[in-house]
């Protein structure tokens, strides 16, 4: 909680400008295909009354290899620490369906709603090899999109997202492992969070000529504990990233972000933290900043038309983990937007 709160103070000081006021005209473009952010940043737009946008974004988040701190370490140093087990490779997927609605110039209603598919591989000290799998619905939620105010003749603008989310994804999954059948999976094999979430960020976003740019700030802040006896921790991320707007319909982006994210407050007692890391709840914090390079795509006419489809492919600069814990290689990010009016 001290965490977020302090880089929340400082992320209103960033992103805090003197020019802000609520009654300028807003002169920002929605029509330019980088009128958005790119597609792995939420909550960065708003909608006018009425105006409704569906979209969906399928996220693959891959990771091999361990790391302890910042550095790399093999699977058979894991193992002759004494785990009996050691994962080697995880593949993170995520679906996610979302809504917006404008409820007034000043505010907009997002809901998301995701579908997980998790699968992990591992190694055993005897040799032997397994993968488990799950899948599901994750956690729900809702949030509320307020534009605090306009500058630079309404071609820029400041909105702070609050909203929840709701303890909707599986907390107590299992699979089949070389030591039991049905067995609980570790924290990471999980699809929720299993309590209700405070979800709180702020973004600045503006336009020149044809550049745009952006600043936000997010936070998790987790509340009570949930029925297998853990709350997960707090995180905070930052993320900075420009686009250029190549023609009326393509725009590329580059975005830098960084994360920090805490331990386990509390365990699961169906979980053996001796047996693998990733049962352990004091070994799953870390921080991470990520390089990204993205592409958007704005249809004008036709079958596309008011529809909007975007990539993203971000590799991590660096990444420092309470470990020994699977580092991330990358994540693709791919999504599609359709806007009614």
């Amino acid at each position: 909680m001290r965490l977020f709160l302090t880089s929340s103070a400082i992320a209103l000081c960033l992103l805090n400008s003197p020019a802000a006021t609520a009654g300028t005209v807003d002169h920002f473009h929605s029509d330019r295909p980088d009128s958005h952010a790119p597609i792995s940043i939420m909550g960065d737009h708003m909608h006018k009354p009425g105006e409704v946008m569906l979209s969906y974004r399928y996220m693959n988040m891959a990771m091999e290899g361990n790391k302890d701190g910042s550095n790399r370490v093999t699977d058979q140093s894991v193992l002759d620490s004494g785990y009996a087990v050691v994962p080697t490779k995880m593949s993170d997927e995520m679906h996610m369906f979302g809504v917006m609605y404008g409820i007034s110039d000043r505010v907009t209603l997002s809901v998301m709603m995701p579908w997980l598919e998790k699968r992990m591989d591992h190694r055993t000290a005897m040799g032997t090899t397994f993968t488990t799998r799950t899948a599901g619905i994750g956690d729900f939620s809702v949030s509320t999109l307020i534009k605090l105010g306009d500058w630079n003749d309404g071609r820029s603008h400041l909105i702070l997202s609050t909203g929840i989310s709701l303890p909707t994804g599986s907390i107590d999954k299992k699979d089949d492992t070389p030591a039991m059948a049905d067995a609980r999976l570790p924290y990471p094999m999980q699809l929720g969070s299993g309590t209700y979430d405070l979800l709180l960020g702020i973004t600045a976003a503006g336009q020149e000529d044809e550049w745009s740019w952006g600043r936000q700030v997010k936070g998790t802040v987790r509340f009570g504990t949930n029925d297998e006896g853990y709350t997960l921790g707090d995180r905070v991320s930052a993320a900075f990233w420009a686009a250029r707007q190549m023609s009326d319909v393509h725009s590329l982006s580059v975005r830098l972000q960084g994360e920090v994210w805490r331990n386990i407050d509390g365990e699961d007692d169906l979980l053996n933290p001796a047996m693998i890391p990733t049962a352990d709840p004091g070994l799953r914090a870390g921080k991470r900043l990520d390089l990204a390079v993205g592409f958007n795509y704005l249809g004008k006419e036709g079958l596309l038309e008011d529809q909007r489809l975007a990539v993203e492919i971000a590799v991590p600069a660096y990444q420092s983990l309470s470990g020994p814990q699977l580092e991330t290689d990358k994540v693709v990010t791919v999504g599609w937007q359709h806007l009614w009016d």
